[in-house]
């Protein structure tokens, strides 16, 4: 076990994601698997491969380092789609547009506008359409007849994309579809005029000009999306797809299956989702479903969605639990949380879902059958279904980068080969249900301490917390990696999801409406507690917290709230100011502003400045896109008009998630110094310090 060397093996792995399968295509008829991946652990390049089915081994397609040089260090293949009919495969590299077939020969670069993005070829793979510079083009499978569909008509509009549709679309946003005719495409058309601008800069780089990002804020216009029919063949007119647009101004999904385009639509308030079936001669829309929830209606990758036989799926929350749903009957049993569907294949659905929080299984379902485990196991389970080939993936405690393998009826299961690198990092993890709520927890202890010996351990939460995402599950990955190098420099270190966190249902989910962090707060604390209760190695007079993103929030309110808890904080990327955030996402939680000014108020970290006496440190990257670093530097403002010290580290040219990037060394012994300086070795507070129970 070498912890000094984990920092490194984050950057070398891209956080242990290179030489990982991924983005696996099934083709239609289930003879054939497509999947990207890197040559070794730690090569950048994305190559496209083929499993050989019956032998096990790969054939690879394409080499991005072998097509471009490697004097260009090529990212890898961007994207790719199949065309069945042809046998061939379309690729995005380097901003051009490529062809392979299938079976194996020389890829071709077509003479495509250059740079292109996200290509699909028709039904017949005659034609492939692919972005452009805000336009929409096809052009012939044979190189012949480039031409746009749709262009632009401002600087800043663009089509083919539409970026909420990431929320129930289970391989990401998309913004253009083929009919299976060939004829038309439904397309996206997004206009950004309407959206706020803000300009960010890198003060290392001072001569480099400023960068224009678009960022519809808490309560600001968002992007004007709309939906559009385009013929195929020159001249022909656009059709506008129409709904109530001033009502559902959210294009949350959209689609073309064998019953015709459709569409998902959200209102503003996040209260109402319908499904929408396009008449594809006139652009008018059918309502085929309609969801409600007094607080949110809950976005769930993959739908609604129809399967070959016309049957709507959706999900339905019913007592606690987030079913399934086919036709408005569910699927699912009570306390089985759907998590997404993943594949429509004819009538066969194959959908993840949570019977315990901690692990995710694979489910595949037809009408009139109970629904069969594909999974086997504890683990965080995926897939691919198609043509009766399924692709299984699995992320366990073997290692941070998921296995996959091939099943086939009645034929052995292929595994794909991964040169992912094993960690250097052991973890001694114990999981936990702590409290009257059995929140979920993990405990990382020191590899070399022994409690007899060693005493009692100071602790450090390193919670994320909030809706995005868990840190408690029945795998490990790089953040697992991490709390465990921190518990290597002599802390017990403890991470808890608390309510707001996904896995625990609908009712789980929705405590935080109206208070993102009041819930989240209380049961951090309160884990705190029954942690060290069960296990007196902790030591609750030295106690520090660390967070990223949400967690860096967390963090911050934790020593503004309860410095009789908390020693210290470091806090990286938090959301400082609610209405200088994400409108799509924040108001889900706060509802508008205008409506609900005292949630922003009663949610800000600015106003709560003045109560910090407890020492701080505040992480940013300049370059975050995300959460813009005004967040930081508003919030370090705040505290310096109330005299009150902390620690400012800026990260030039970093982005919102640095662990991975070459700063990831320095930045992690920076924490490291600083908890050890204000917890581990800080002497204790005069007087007794309250219960982590208490309010």
């Amino acid at each position: 076990m070498r912890p000094d060397l984990l920092p490194a093996q984050l950057v070398r792995t891209a956080r242990f994601t290179r030489g990982v399968p991924g983005r696996f295509t099934v083709t239609a008829d289930g003879g054939t698997v497509l999947y990207l991946r890197g040559r070794t652990g730690d090569d950048p390049a994305a190559c496209l491969w083929r499993l050989e089915l019956d032998s096990g081994g790969e054939r690879l397609l394409a080499d991005p380092v072998r097509l471009l040089g490697a004097g260009l260090r090529p990212r890898g293949i961007e994207g790719y789609a199949t065309a069945q009919a042809t046998g061939t495969v379309v690729f995005a590299l380097g901003g051009g547009l490529w062809t392979v077939p299938i079976g194996g020969g020389e890829p071709r670069r077509l003479p495509a506008t250059r740079p292109a993005a996200d290509p699909r070829p028709d039904p017949t793979g005659r034609r492939i359409a692919y972005l452009c510079r805000g336009a929409l083009r096809v052009i012939g499978a044979d190189g012949r007849g480039d031409r746009p569909i749709t262009q632009p008509d401002a600087a800043e509009v663009e089509f083919g994309v539409a970026a909420h549709t990431a929320a129930t679309l289970p391989d990401g946003p998309r913004g253009h579809w083929w009919a299976p005719d060939r004829t038309t495409l439904l397309c996206a058309r997004t206009d950004l005029r309407r959206v706020r601008r803000w300009f960010s800069t890198d003060p290392a780089t001072p001569d480099s000009p400023p960068t224009v990002h678009h960022h519809a804020f808490a309560g600001t216009p968002s992007p004007d999306v709309t939906l559009w029919l385009a013929p195929v063949e020159p001249n022909g007119p656009l059709t506008p797809v129409r709904w109530d647009r001033d009502a559902f101004e959210y294009v949350v999904g959209a689609g073309w299956d064998a019953h015709g385009p459709f569409a998902v639509v959200q209102s503003r308030d996040q209260r109402t989702v319908r499904l929408l079936g396009i008449d594809p001669a006139d652009g008018r829309t059918t309502v085929l479903h309609e969801q409600r929830d007094a607080r949110w209606v809950e976005l769930v990758p993959g739908l609604p969605a129809r399967t070959a036989s016309g049957v709507v799926l959706a999900h339905a929350d019913l007592r606690g639990t987030r079913h399934l749903t086919a036709d408005g009957e569910p699927v699912t049993p009570p306390g089985r949380q759907v998590r997404a569907v993943l594949a429509v294949d004819g009538d066969e659905v194959l959908f993840t879902a949570s019977d315990e929080p901690t692990e995710v299984d694979l489910w595949s379902w037809r009408p009139g059958t109970e629904p069969h485990r594909r999974s086997t196991g504890p683990g965080l389970h995926g897939g691919v279904l198609r043509g009766g080939t399924l692709v299984v993936t699995r992320a366990d405690t073997t290692g941070p980068a998921p296995a996959a393998e091939v099943l086939r009826a009645g034929r052995r299961a292929v595994s794909v080969p991964s040169y992912a690198e094993s960690p250097v990092l052991g973890v001694r993890r114990t999981m936990l249900r702590l409290g009257p709520r059995e929140l979920r927890a993990a405990l990382y202890l020191p590899s070399w301490h022994r409690p007899a010996q060693d005493g009692p351990l100071p602790v450090l939460l390193d919670p994320y917390g909030g809706a995005g995402g868990q840190r408690v599950t029945a795998a490990h990955d790089w953040k697992t990696l991490v709390s465990q190098w921190f518990a290597e420099q002599g802390f017990a270190v403890l991470v808890t999801d608390g309510r707001g966190t996904p896995g625990r249902g609908p009712d789980w989910e929705r405590e935080v409406y109206g208070d993102l962090f009041g819930p989240a707060l209380d049961d951090q604390v309160s884990a705190l507690g029954a942690a060290a209760r069960a296990h007196p190695v902790l030591d609750l007079r030295r106690v520090g917290i660390r967070g990223w993103s949400f967690g860096g929030s967390l963090a911050v309110l934790a020593v503004l709230r309860r410095p009789d808890v908390f020693r210290a904080a470091v806090a990286g990327a938090g959301v400082t100011d609610q209405r200088l955030y994400d409108a799509h996402w924040r108001e889900r939680f706060l509802g508008h502003p205008e409506a609900y000014p005292e949630r922003y108020e009663a949610n800000s970290l600015l106003r709560e400045a003045p109560r910090l006496t407890r020492p701080l440190l505040l992480v940013h990257g300049l370059a975050d896109p995300k959460v813009p670093p005004s967040h930081t530097l508003r919030l370090s403002d705040a505290l310096l008009a109330a005299g009150r010290p902390h620690e400012v580290l800026l990260l030039p040219g970093a982005g919102h998630q640095p662990v991975g990037t070459d700063v990831t060394h320095d930045l992690l012994r920076h924490q490291a110094r600083f908890l050890r300086r204000h917890v581990a070795a800080a002497p204790p507070d005069p007087g007794p310090l309250r219960s982590p129970d208490a309010p």
